[in-house]
């Protein structure tokens, strides 16, 4: 009789310091290995805490209760298939970040990790103790596992060493966070996995929203050759069953379900929607407000905002000056009408005059300059963030990461606000994905389809409207080659020379260099965002405040 092995992946979404919640999402996870008859359900990375846990994992009384709902898992969980699930654990006053194995009330083997990632988002070197490589484990009578944990698949060593002294599949955990492109790097990685051990893989990640982190799920199986055996879905929670079996040339994953990945465009859109989703339920917030400026940012964050928390729960306002034009107003009432949102409009007019007149003692006659146009981005400000105190609604910015990244946006003013979904998302992108957005609905929106931002707000001159006939690029570059500075600059830590042998002009360079080093405390106070490249603002990009270095190659 054929010998067959039957794993549940569970790809489901914790929250960070929640353990009665993720322990339960474990418990309804093995019922369902459970009645489908799995030998084992494996769950990611961390699970038991939610990922990233960053400094928290580091109070002894926190992982501790952590430890107890592991057991408590372990007792509640012994009549039934394995529970493989990862959590912290103090072994002689070292902290490790373990993957347990629990059957029949008790932990059975337990994988430390050995390759800890300190680069971008990950800082596991100062949280967690490397640890021998561990050997492979056996659930039922079936095949011998490895369990490699996320970074340590990265890497030849701790699969080889696995497989070497046994293991005939390998079955890893990840806490792996979204950036663009970045699955057919992990696909290629455990490919190599696969092909240099011979044996079966099954990656199994997490999904769901962690301050700027998303995680992006996308578990898959591969076969001996690097076969792709099953594809779940990115970006949801989904549990499935693979089944193995026993061949004489080693254990075959069955063929499963094959999901459809997005395009990159359509992630990134499904990653900020997610982003602020979670953000919203995991903190504990049911509504939002935005200051809808007619402006292409605010109407696709209005959108998202929308699709994320659906109409009911979205307020706009509008704050207008006498700056503000006709077709503003007219592009953010269409707006606000197109995703059926509530749309209030509150004038600036009387707090400027009060705020001009409490000024002008000290002002006299000197010039009108930026103070003036900031102080109203100050009362928009200061206007919207007391709605939010008084409705009990989450504030959003609206600052593209062009705008971020140059300082273009006012400190206590248009930053002023509790989450950014565009952060990380640079302002030829956002055209891009307006225009997407308009083209394209799915079943996890909960907007109206169509056009959802006005044409006319796309295709007019970008501006702040702060001073008569205002346009961005009276300060900036144009955006297509402001963005590709950034890129260089930013995204690729490029050299001044890089940029001018790719055909920017020197002047133009340098002057977008200085802006990004002087706006450095900007960002430093401004709110979180979901991150959608792997150079984002806040982990990924950490750099002084303070610095008199410029790049004069």
């Amino acid at each position: 009789m054929t010998k067959m092995f039957r794993l549940t992946m569970a790809q489901l979404n914790p929250a960070v310091g929640d353990l009665s919640g993720n322990a339960q999402l474990a418990r309804d996870a093995w019922e369902a290995g459970r009645e489908a008859g799995a030998d084992m359900v494996a769950l990611p990375e961390m699970f038991i805490t939610g990922y990233q846990t960053q400094d928290l994992v580091q109070k002894p009384a926190f992982v501790a209760d952590a430890m107890a709902h592991i057991m408590s898992l372990a007792a509640d969980c012994a009549d039934g298939p394995a529970l493989a699930i990862g959590g912290p654990q103090f072994d002689e006053d070292r902290l490790y970040n373990c993957y347990f194995i629990l059957r029949g009330g008790e932990v059975v083997a337990r994988m430390k990790k050995h390759f800890l990632p300190n680069f971008n988002v990950f800082d596991e070197v100062r949280l967690f103790k490397s640890d021998d490589i561990s050997g492979p484990y056996v659930v039922s009578d079936g095949p011998r596992l490895g369990s490699p944990i996320c970074e340590d698949a990265w890497y030849p060593d701790v699969a080889e060493a696995m497989v070497e002294t046994g293991a005939e599949i390998l079955v890893v955990p990840n806490g792996s966070p979204y950036f663009r492109n970045k699955f057919p790097i992990r696909l290629n990685n455990m490919v190599a996995r696969v092909v240099e051990n011979d044996v079966p893989l099954v990656y199994i990640n997490m999904v769901g929203g962690q301050d700027d982190q998303v995680f992006d799920g996308g578990s898959f199986v591969l076969n001996r050759g690097g076969k792709l055996a099953m594809q779940m879905p990115v970006l949801q929670s989904a549990i499935s069953h693979v089944d193995f079996k026993q061949t004489d040339d080693g254990w075959e994953a069955l063929p499963g379900e094959m999901a459809t990945l997005p395009d990159d465009i359509a992630q990134d859109y499904q990653v900020m929607v997610i982003g602020l989703r979670d953000y919203m339920r995991k903190t504990g917030f049911k509504k939002v407000l935005l200051g809808l400026s007619g402006g292409i940012d605010s109407a696709i964050v209005a959108a998202i905002a929308t699709d994320a928390l659906g109409p009911e729960n979205v307020r706009c306002v509008m704050l207008p000056s006498e700056y503000t034009s006709q077709g503003s107003l007219d592009d953010a009432a269409k707006a606000a009408d197109a995703l059926g949102v509530k749309y209030d409009i509150v004038n600036i007019a009387g707090p400027r005059a009060a705020v001009t007149e409490a000024l002008a003692p000290l002002f006299g006659d000197m010039p009108a300059d930026l103070t003036e146009e900031n102080i109203q981005s100050r009362i928009r400000g200061l206007l919207l963030m007391a709605q939010s105190n008084k409705f009990g609604e989450m504030l959003l910015t609206t600052g593209n990461k062009s705008e971020v990244a140059v300082g273009y946006a006012t400190i206590y003013g248009d930053m002023a606000g509790g989450y950014n979904p565009i952060k990380d998302m640079y302002k030829t992108r956002v055209f891009e994905t307006c225009r997407w957005r308009n083209a394209n609905h799915r079943d996890w929106m909960k907007g109206p389809e169509g056009e959802v931002i006005p044409v006319a707000i796309i295709d007019k001159p970008p501006s702040a409207e702060l001073r008569p006939d205002q346009k961005d690029e009276d300060s900036l570059p144009p955006y297509d080659i402001l963005d590709g500075i950034l890129t260089m600059l930013v995204d690729e830590e490029a050299s001044v020379a890089d940029c001018i042998a790719a055909g920017y002009d020197r002047e133009t360079v340098k002057r977008v260099e200085h802006l990004i080093y002087i706006s450095e405390y900007k960002r430093f106070q401004s709110a979180p965002g979901p991150r959608l490249s792997n150079r984002a603002f806040w982990l990924d990009r950490r750099y002084p405040i303070v610095n008199r270095w410029r790049d004069n190659t």
